[in-house]
Order: C-alpha cells, then structure tokens, then sequence
C-alpha cells in the first residue's frame, strides 16, 4: 500500500512495524488511508481501530486529532482497551449483565462493576478483523462473531468499512446480519482532541449537539428510562459550548458520571443521516461535523482518563484530554422498552453509518 511522504509520530513506517504481528493466529496490521488533499487516516484490524487522523490546522500544519498509540500491545492493555475501536456486540452498558430476548434470559459478563460494557471480556475491540478489501481510500474489514461469543445468541456477521473521501469526511459504515434473534448496538469509540491528540484539556472546546433531550442515569451510569429536556441544565449544548463551562457544576448527573457520560436524543428523523454534534480546537480551529443514522450521540469527556497510557506523541491522557463522540443506540435498550429496539432478526440486514467531516 502507498503511504504519503507526510509522517506519524513516529514515521508510518516504523509505527507499521510495531502493529505487525499474530494474534490468536491472525495477522493483525496497520492500514494508512489518504484523499488528495493531504489528510491521512490510521486504521488496524486488531479491534477495527480508528488509531490516527491527521487534518490540517488553520496554519496549514497537520495535526493528529485522534489520541492513540504507536502498538498494537498499548491497545492490549486494559486501560486503553477501548481506543478507537469498533465496539460490540453492544456499545455502552447493559444493567446486571443480562437481557431477555423471546422469553429466554440471557446472561452476559459483568465487566463493568455489577453491569455489561462494550460487548464484555473480550469484545470487538480484542479480535483481529479479516481484511475483506481495500483501496488507497477505503478499507473493508470483516468479523464472524460465534453463537454464544459472550453470551450473545447467533452467529453474527460483521463488516465496517471506512472511507476517506476527498470532501475531507471519513465515513464508517457499519452491517450486519445473524442467523437466530440477537441484539446488536455498534460504534465506534474515537477519543478526540481537535488541538492534537495528548495537547492539554478539552474543557474549552466549542461544542453542538442537535438535541432537546438526554437520558438522566443513575449512580451506576445506567440510563433510569427517562429522555429528558436539556433545557435549563448542564447538558444545553443546542447552542455552542464549552464543556467546561459546567462540566464542575452540582447537578447530580454530572457527579453520577464524573462528567459528561450521558447519551442525547438526537433531533433527526429515524435511520436519516442527519446532523448530530459539532465540535471545534479553541486552539487549533479544527471542526469536526458528526452526522449519522443513530439515534442517539452518547458524549464521554475522559472522566476516566487518569496517565496510564503513553500517547503517540510521548505525552499522557491524563484527565479530561480527549473527548468521545459514540453514535448508537441507548446504553441498556434491551431492558428499556421507552428506547428504540436493538433487536436483529435473521434475514434483516443491519446498518448504520456515521460520517466525521473536518474543516477548519
């Protein structure tokens, strides 16, 4: 595959190496997709990780806005596990680690205190995709996830494919299809800083979201089945603002979370591509548009982030310096009968995409 001349840190050919090797007996790698004006996305198939995104700043200068690492056994690591990864079979928490689906309960593990999270112990994020195709723009990846994987009924079929297209937008393209009734709700889990993945807080970032409601939760982060009017509280991002103007308030919310850990109801019509956030570097004035299929944006400002894990430019993600931007379904739908079904039939194909568009 070609790779730009325009380097990583470290060279993408160094960093190819160190993402070059077996895992569970599949070869896993790192892929560099371009466009013609100069932007460059890192994606491996160890987890379908989105690993780099370079895009210029309004100097000119080409900055990595996606916090990630220079190997594969960084993301191995179980504090950084969740690093741009495709995450499923179900993205967010599921309550008690069980669902019921036909009048059959289903036990799941319980990876996150007394709830399910990100598909479980292993998960999406911990497999070697098959590489089904590629092009200097786009890259198709394929996964077969058993009947029973975790705890999930159905051989379930996966395939993500990102594109980077020459309008500047990487669009991610997930389907799906099952062969026994299952649940399935799938994103990506990009942790962004738009002034430089590991370049300080993102507290004064400017900030969208196209909503009128969020989903209140409870002290174990798990929605309590309400969709909420976010006027007159902290989560009013229908006009741009800076997380950290509130993220500190007194609001019960943002102490169950730490932060911002709350999924918004989007303002779109059902399955529409439609505009979903906004966000924008106070330092850098890069902008990224969010628009997608899902219902739901669920916004994450590393409240968990704590130093652990070395970035790709030497620095820490420390507290608070990159944000998630998670298009999905609601945390916890399938005990939650007010939130839109994640149920996937056989002979239904599932979709979804989700379209980041850069500017500066």
């Amino acid at each position: 595959m070609h790779l730009c001349n325009m380097p990583l840190n470290p060279p993408i050919s160094e960093k190819k190496i160190s993402f070059a090797q077996s895992i569970d007996g599949k070869l896993a790698d790192l892929f560099i997709l371009k466009n013609k004006n100069g932007l460059q996305a890192g994606i491996s198939n160890y987890g379908a990780r989105w690993i780099s995104m370079l895009v210029p700043d309004q100097k000119g200068n080409m900055i990595n806005i996606v916090a990630g690492f220079d190997t594969i056994d960084a993301y191995m690591n179980p504090s950084a596990a969740y690093y741009g990864a495709t995450i499923g079979r179900y993205a967010n928490r599921i309550a008690n680690g069980t669902f019921i689906l036909e009048n059959k309960a289903y036990p799941l593990a319980t990876n996150n205190g007394g709830n399910h999270l990100h598909g479980g112990d292993k998960g999406f994020h911990n497999v070697v995709w098959d590489v089904a195709a590629i092009n200097k723009n786009s890259l198709l990846l394929k996964y077969l996830s058993p009947d029973g994987e975790e705890g999930y009924p159905g051989n379930l079929e996966v395939f993500v494919r990102y594109t980077l297209a020459d309008t500047d937008e990487l669009k991610i393209e997930f389907t799906a299809s099952t062969d026994k009734p299952t649940i399935i709700n799938l994103t990506n889990h990009a942790y962004f800083n738009l002034n430089g993945a590991g370049n300080g807080d993102i507290l004064n970032h400017i900030v969208r979201i196209n909503a009128d409601r969020y989903t209140p939760i409870n002290e174990n982060l798990i929605p309590v089945g309400n969709m909420d009017a976010v006027q007159g509280t902290p989560f009013d991002f229908r006009e741009p603002t800076s997380p950290g103007s509130r993220i500190n308030d007194s609001n019960p919310q943002l102490i169950y979370g730490n932060g911002y850990d709350h999924s918004f109801v989007l303002n779109k019509e059902e399955d529409s591509l439609g505009i979903a956030a906004t966000a924008k570097g106070n330092l850098t004035g890069i902008e990224m548009e969010v628009r997608t299929t899902e219902p739901a944006l669920h916004l994450y400002t590393g409240n968990f982030m704590d130093g652990s894990n070395i970035l790709s430019n030497g620095s820490v993600d420390k507290f608070r310096t990159a944000f998630c931007m998670e298009t999905q379904h609601f945390p916890d739908s399938p005990n939650n009968k007010n939130f839109p079904s994640t149920i996937l039939m056989p002979g239904i194909v599932y979709q979804s995409i989700t379209v980041f568009k850069f500017s500066n």
